[in-house]
């Protein structure tokens, strides 16, 4: 039997993920109740880094045979410009690898520019890690295809230092590329939607919808009050906030939330959590932060919208606790649908609040009288080759998609990003909904 000092270390690493999991997973399931917030967010923040950094052990060792190893019996390898290149590539491995740790050491009302420079090396190295796959998959169907088997030639040397070389210019490339894209202000999309029921009176209501801005180790005060600028500008009824708002807890960040105690939305501004927000383990000081700012949080529970023409018409603006409240046992949280919609019937038109897709899903099947679902959380994949996950892992992947005849669900492709400041097929967004009655 092998011994576990036997295995090579991707082995070893892909155990010590899965030991790292097992531990969340009991915290999870049987230290949640016996913890403090405090005890708890830090555990599972740690949990999470050490996870996601044991699993990037395996594609780090991956990128420095194919950029470093490779090249050592060539003759440049004895170079001075070949030992800088080793070094550049340690660093953007060992930056990429500290991202997930500044969540607990680096926040605060502006970003550090280490979180930046850590968390840019990040979303390289998803796009690095991909070319790389990619380009060895299709170098061994080549090989597979021409009939040519394991021999080495002088061919199939210079095939195998040109991957490389062509993974990191792509690379190089997509990164400068994303990162343009995410720097520049979120697009307002405006979108005309009908629902029924709808009085005649709120005609034309206009609802801004703001999601997934992640205030935390890359988004900080500046960008916050740049969104709140736009926001005001469009004049909305209606100000709603879908999940996923901070990736810290309040009391570190409050000083970045202050702007929005500028929205002023003569209808209201709602707010529902996201997962991210139960990550944080401090929901109920976000709630008290939120309405310190006028804010008013829709905790499983429903506010109704009254027409400012008439005091008798009004639609049924209801919001749901994210569905990771149930997985992390967070107490008092969780999706209850039935108690989001108490009062609400479909005589008035239903408008719900809803952070993932998946939840918009559950929510129509138990409530099909639903008129329409905002969410947020896919990020439209944010950045490539994430995109094509985030749409085969949600329902309603990016935009409008109407269901049944009376029903429409959208969603936010984010109104900034998650951690990684980059953008690549996708574009921020600020949602500009007009509420049209049929």
């Amino acid at each position: 039997m092998i011994s576990f000092k036997q295995l090579p270390i991707e082995a070893k690493a892909a155990v010590a993920a899965g030991v790292v999991f097992f531990s969340m997973m009991l915290s999870r399931s049987y230290l949640a109740e016996k913890l403090d917030f405090r005890t708890r967010r830090w555990l599972l923040r740690l949990q999470m880094a050490l996870f996601a950094n044991t699993l990037m052990v395996m594609g780090s060792l991956h990128v420095w045979r194919s950029t470093v190893t490779t090249f050592t019996r060539s003759s440049a390898a004895s170079s001075f410009c070949f030992m800088l290149w080793k070094i550049a590539v340690f660093m953007f491995l060992a930056l990429a690898h500290s991202s997930f740790f500044t969540l607990l050491f680096l926040v605060a009302e502006e970003p550090y520019f280490f979180s930046l420079a850590a968390y840019t090396c990040l979303g390289a190295y998803i796009i690095l890690i991909f070319f790389l796959f990619t380009l060895g998959s299709v170098e061994q169907a080549y090989k597979f295809l021409a009939g040519r088997g394991a021999k080495a030639g002088t061919g199939n040397k210079n095939r195998t230092a040109l991957k490389p070389v062509l993974a990191v210019l792509l690379t190089v490339v997509l990164t400068v590329v994303g990162l343009l894209n995410a720097s520049q202000p979120p697009t307002v999309n405006s979108v005309e939607i009908p629902v029924h029921n709808l009085p005649s009176t709120m005609n034309n209501l206009k609802v801004v919808l703001l999601s997934d801005i992640h205030l935390g180790p890359t988004v900080g005060k500046t960008k916050l009050a740049m969104i709140v600028r736009m926001v005001k500008a469009l004049k909305p009824d209606i100000t709603v906030i879908v999940g996923d708002l901070s990736d810290a807890e309040a009391k570190i960040i409050r000083p970045a939330v202050e702007p929005l105690g500028e929205l002023d939305s003569p209808l209201g501004t709602y707010f529902v959590t996201g997962n991210h927000e139960y990550y944080t383990s401090d929901v109920s000081n976000w709630f008290e932060l939120l309405k310190s700012f006028n804010i008013q949080p829709l905790h499983n529970e429903n506010v109704k919208i009254v027409s400012p023409k008439s005091s008798s018409e009004w639609f049924c603006l209801a919001g749901v606790d994210d569905i990771e409240a149930d997985v992390l046992r967070y107490s008092g949280h969780g999706m209850d649908l039935k108690k989001a919609l108490r009062g609400c019937s479909s005589e008035h038109a239903i408008v719900l609040l809803a952070h993932q897709p998946i939840a918009a899903k559950w929510a129509l099947q138990e409530r099909p009288d639903i008129n329409l679902i905002l969410s947020g959380h896919t990020h439209g994949g944010q950045i490539f080759p994430l995109n094509a996950g985030a749409y085969l892992l949600n329902p309603f992947f990016v935009g409008l998609y109407q269901v049944g005849q009376n029903t429409f669900v959208y969603v936010s492709p984010g109104t900034m990003y998650y951690g990684i400041p980059m953008r690549l097929g996708s574009r921020a967004e600020i949602t500009e909904i007009i509420l049209r009655s049929p």
